[in-house]
Parts: structure tokens; sequence; C-alpha cells
């Protein structure tokens, strides 16, 4: 009886991390490099040699980092794995600090400007 029990456990753990195997590891890492070595061409070649503007330089790599952290955090961090409700409340959640920090700078650098200096 106990082995049955004990075989069962191990079915199930391995069944929940069945979508991440070794081929869908080295997947995500080629991505991941491939993001990394357009950041690193948009960082040193493009913008420095007059290819790209420095603004749409910005935005570009501002992107590029977000989506490297959206690989990371579904399937290294293994939040692509949960359930819906976890990920909504982690993302609205995550989507409300940006949002305030946003919302902070914009505060500081008017006040920075339109107070009088001591």
């Amino acid at each position: 009886m106990s082995e049955q029990n004990i075989h069962t456990t191990e079915e199930h753990a391995h069944d929940e991390h069945a979508g991440m195997s070794k081929k869908r590891i080295w997947q995500v890492f080629f991505i991941l490099l491939g993001i990394t070595l357009i950041e690193f061409i948009i960082a040193l070649w493009a913008i420095p040699g007059k290819h790209m503007s420095q603004g749409v330089g910005n935005y570009v790599y501002i992107a590029l980092t977000l989506l490297k952290a959206y690989y990371i955090v579904a399937y290294f961090m293994h939040l692509k794995f949960e359930k819906l409700g976890l990920q909504l409340a982690l993302t609205v959640s995550f989507i409300f600090i940006i949002y305030f920090i946003v919302l902070m700078l914009i505060e500081g650098g008017y006040i920075h400007d339109h107070m009088p200096q001591l």
C-alpha cells in the first residue's frame, strides 16, 4: 500500500513540472540570448553609429528588456505553469507598482521644477 502511495506521489511531482523539459529550457535560453544580442547591438552599434535615434533606441531597449523579464518570470520562475488567478494577481500588482513609481517620478520632477531653491 505504501509503495503505491510513493509511486503516485512521484508521478504527481513529475507531472507538475512536465512543461519544463530540457528542450524547452534551451529554447528559452536561446531566445533570451538572442534578445540580449539585439540589445547589445542597439547599445553598442546602432545608437552610437547614428543608425537609430536615442529616443527610439530607448523605447526598443525597454520593450526588449520587458520581453526578457517575461521569459524569465514565466519559465524560470514557473509562473507560466501557475493558475490564472495567481498570474493575474501578480501581473496587476506589478502594473500598479510601476504606475505608482512613474507617478512619483513625475511628481518629483514637478516639485523640483516649481519649488524655489533654498
